[in-house]
């Protein structure tokens, strides 16, 4: 059973990002909203985080809140996909159940 997580805090504060991927499983999706977003840059040590890994995780990232907070999605982490609220909806509606990351 494949599960979405969703991580809102910045990962600069909290250490909510890492926790959720050492939990994620293989077929799982993490998507960082609000200030999550964050966390999908590249060039810092959740950068490399992400990359081990290896795609068994798929990586998303809320492209309105990352343009919210002025970051283009240029500077995104290799992996790390942008998807709009419509995309946001059908990660939701494609996993079997939701965990939200407080």
């Amino acid at each position: 059973m494949a599960t979405l997580h969703t991580v809102n805090k910045s990962p600069f504060q909290n250490p909510t990002l890492i926790s959720c991927l050492g939990h994620a499983k293989a077929g799982d999706a993490v998507l960082m909203i609000e200030d999550g977003v964050y966390g999908a840059m590249n060039g810092t040590a959740l950068s490399d985080a992400m990359a081990t890994l290896g795609g068994d995780v798929s990586l998303y990232v809320l492209g309105d809140d990352l343009a919210a907070r002025g970051i283009d999605a240029a500077r995104l982490a290799d992996g790390v996909t942008s998807v709009d609220y419509d995309g946001f909806v059908d990660l939701a509606a494609n996993h079997d159940r939701t965990q939200n990351w407080l």
